[in-house]
């Protein structure tokens, strides 16, 4: 029961069973992909004179589905040659091979009795200790398995994956009747430690947790939308950010789902619910049938709810009106309730000033909310045993800031249950209840510990020993030191955390500071350091506001002082007695590289997007970043004897381009990170992994890393670059300036104007970053470019 899922087969090869697999592949699990055999030949079959029994023929959906894994982008997978790792076939050759699989997962067309049929034929494989699932999202666990056999039944569950498997961070699982309660624990312990999942149990009902209430709200909105004559823009200008949600609001979410699949995901509520108020409110609008009989599907269509229309001043995009079903310009949305959830922190103050603020939009969003509050309140206990699995199932599969009870804490429980009973709605009896014995919300805090009622009384939130929470621990009064760009915090057995928290995560004085304090600190009073921290990046790289700044007054002594001060903190990490490990997540950039690449090791989130990015503000890494990659090549070829200029070209590559890895793996293949840094799934985990990094290499007897010399290709290498560099002015793929940078960047990387093979200091590699760096912050070109990214957010090339 406890062995580990080495091998898996999907059964079902569209976007979502091929991307169930790519996320297997990405996790080292091997995976066989199999689908049906095709009945009718291509034209380029024809040509080749391929006949349908012909194997290429008869694998094609499969084998086409992993070819395309490789070509979308966004990537399924976290390095294109893990699409190595599954294996394409067909249900009529290969199915027998499913035998030697520790995982099933039954992917097929949202169709019962299309499922029970597999399913039956999955039985003649199956053998003791198989686990099989489906990754329905919402038909009966029970009744696809209902003439399967007993043993087969408990090894059985339902798995369903959010689209895409693995961006979304929402696992539900769900047992039927029979299902083993040991291969229930089993799975969820798969989902969170190798999948990376959020993982939450639903009961066998109709669309589980999170496409119930979901879907619900939806057509609730669109409901309330046709009744009070709002637009398209209208709605998702509330449903937005300025109510906790995603950009994508209402309408953009159908637009990506696709309207096909939303009203298949409603319908199957509809026919499977009794009440009839239930069923009223999961019965599709006409106007949404409307748009699936002409095929304005969404996206997958071209058009939805809105369209991009290519025009004479470039591509604009129109929104649907409901009435006439003509697209027509976006206006821009405007009012007091949208502006005062704009100026408002955090997703709690902006719901609660939305609904407050009394205008026809604010009253909109109150209108629709209640709702959703009230029908998730109804659904506790029948499509989940907890309040907790609803919010997690929503925040997880919908990316919502708030689940609903959460919301309802934010905007008062008290107060908005009184509002809900003076319009005239009926309150869950519960909730009530509940209220009445005196209590103000559903979750309560307590020393960092945080509870939810249940039962009518506070139970404590479970949450897995390999999750450290750097709020809790802050509310716990674990802080040591801090300043307002960083603090160090203490994580318990001798490992403490510095986490950054300045705007965005952007190093200056006031983070470079904490750094040199918490080794002072970590060398008294601790084993080791982690640098890492749980906001939406990790780091956005150096604070280029006060770099322009400076370099506009011609402060170039400030300057100075500050690539000094960044350079001497980076090498007092890298040369600390006591072990220092990284754990960056999502965008790290620039200067936040830079502040890993010292560290003993790297522990990365999958999901890191990993890069040295200052070329694109006409600047080079002067961190450190330029000497570290290159002292790396150096000790590469000292241990191998092989010639260093390739390796010395690719860093120049990536550096000179700007690269940013698609994932932690796809930082390893840059080379940013080593093979000896991790890769970690579950970014939730992150830190526990880096802690336990930190004790292991104390317990061994750690030994700071001792200072080397650097080999380097000397003046000969830079020729090398440098015409690689005019290559691509002349051929128009740069410009003057970039050739500028191109020019500054081969002078470090190749150590300056020494003979090839000679070996130079780090000091003297940091000096040659350092007087780049410098000369380019006085450039206009380069002020430019630090200006327009502040006030565009992308790259100028000039």
């Amino acid at each position: 029961m406890n062995k580990s899922i080495r091998k898996a087969a999907v059964i079902g090869a569209g976007i979502m069973g091929s991307g169930i697999a790519a996320h297997l592949a990405n996790v080292g699990i091997q995976c066989l992909l199999l689908d049906r055999v095709p009945q009718v030949l291509t034209d380029d079959e024809v040509r080749k004179g391929y006949t349908l029994d012909h194997p290429v023929v008869r694998n094609r959906f499969a084998t086409g589905a992993v070819e395309k894994l490789s070509k979308s982008t966004p990537s399924p997978l976290y390095d294109i040659t893990f699409a190595e790792r599954i294996t394409p076939g067909n249900l009529e050759d290969h199915l027998s091979q499913i035998a030697d699989a520790d995982w099933v997962i039954e992917v097929v067309v949202e169709n019962l009795q299309v499922k029970k049929d597999l399913l039956s034929k999955v039985e003649r494989y199956w053998k003791p200790g198989m686990i099989v699932s489906s990754n329905t999202s919402g038909i009966s666990i029970h009744e696809m398995v209902a003439d399967c056999s007993e043993a087969f039944q408990r090894h059985f569950l339902g798995t369903h994956f959010f689209n895409p498997p693995r961006y979304m961070k929402l696992l539900e699982i769900i047992p039927g009747p029979l299902t083993d309660p040991a291969i229930v624990q089993q799975m969820r312990t798969l989902g969170e430690k190798v999948l990376g999942k959020g993982v939450v149990l639903a009961k066998d009902t109709p669309n589980f947790i999170a496409n119930r209430i979901g879907t619900y709200g939806l057509l609730i909105t669109l409901q309330a939308m046709v009744e009070q004559g709002f637009t398209v823009e209208e709605v998702d200008a509330v449903t937005g950010p300025a109510m906790g949600r995603p950009k994508s609001a209402t309408f953009r979410t159908l637009d990506l789902v696709g309207l096909d699949t939303f009203i298949h995901v409603a319908e199957n509520v509809y026919a499977n619910v009794t009440d009839e108020m239930e069923k009223a409110a999961f019965t599709v609008p006409e106007v949404m049938s409307s748009m699936v009989q002409k095929g304005w599907l969404g996206e997958k269509s071209g058009q939805g709810f809105y369209l991009k229309k290519k025009g004479v001043g470039g591509s604009e995009i129109l929104s649907l009106q409901l009435t006439t079903l003509d697209y027509v310009p976006q206006k821009k949305m405007t009012s007091g309730s949208l502006e005062a959830a704009k100026l408002a922190k955090g997703a709690r103050a902006k719901t609660k000033a939305l609904i407050t603020a009394g205008d026809r939009y604010s009253e909109f969003a109150w209108n629709i909310l209640k709702q959703v509050l009230i029908y998730s309140a109804e659904k506790v206990g029948e499509i989940a045993d907890s309040i907790n699995e609803i919010d997690e199932a929503m925040k997880w599969g919908f990316n919502w800031e708030l689940g609903p009870f959460e919301t309802w804490d934010a905007i008062g429980l008290v107060k908005s249950v009184g509002r809900m009973e003076k319009e005239g709605l009926n309150v869950p009896r519960w909730v009530k209840e509940w209220i009445a014995k005196g209590n103000q919300s559903f979750y309560q805090k307590e020393n960092g510990t945080l509870y939810y009622v249940s039962e009518q009384s506070y139970k404590q939130v479970e949450q897995p020993t390999e999750i450290i929470s750097l709020r809790s621990l802050k509310e716990q009064n674990k802080i040591v030191k801090g300043n307002e760009g960083a603090s160090l915090i203490d994580l318990g057995d001798g490992v403490a955390c510095l986490e950054f928290h300045s705007p965005n995560n952007a190093i200056g004085a006031d983070i470079l500071m904490m750094i040199q304090h918490s080794l002072e600190e970590v060398r008294s009073n601790f084993e080791g350091l982690i640098i890492a921290n749980q906001g939406r990046n990790f780091c956005v790289g150096a604070n280029i506001m006060l770099l322009l700044m400076e370099a506009q007054d011609e402060e170039w002594d400030e300057i100075d002082s500050i690539i000094r001060m960044f350079q001497n903190t980076m090498y007092k990490v890298k040369r600390f007695e006591k072990p220092v490990v990284a754990a960056p997540h999502r965008m790290t950039l620039g200067g936040g590289v830079e502040a890993c690449l010292p560290a003993d090791q790297v522990i990365a989130a999958a999901e890191t997007y990993y890069g040295l990015v200052e070329f694109g503000v006409g600047l080079i890494p002067a961190g450190g970043g330029c000497k570290e990659l290159t002292m790396r090549a150096s000790q590469h070829v000292g241990y191998t004897d092989t010639d260093l200029q390739p390796y010395i070209n690719h860093i120049f590559e990536t550096i000179g381009m700007a690269k940013v890895s698609t994932s932690g793996h796809d930082a390893k293949r840059l080379g940013y990170l080593r093979s000896s840094d991790r890769i970690i799934a579950n970014q939730d985990h992150l830190i526990y992994e880096a802690k336990q990094s930190v004790l292991r290499m104390s317990k061994a007897g750690y030994e700071p890393i001792p200072q080397e010399k650097i080999q380097v290709v000397g003046s000969e290498g830079k020729a090398v670059l440098q015409l690689g560099a005019l290559g691509m002015r002349e051929s128009g793929f740069i410009s003057d300036h970039d050739l500028l940078i191109a020019k500054k960047l081969a002078h470090i990387l190749a150590g300056g104007d020494v003979p090839a093979g000679t070996l130079v200091s780090e000091q003297y590699m940091l000096d040659l970053e350092r007087e780049a760096f410098l000369s380019l912050c006085g450039e206009p070109k380069t002020q430019q470019r630090m200006h327009h990214m502040l006030t565009k957010g992308k790259a100028l090339r000039n």
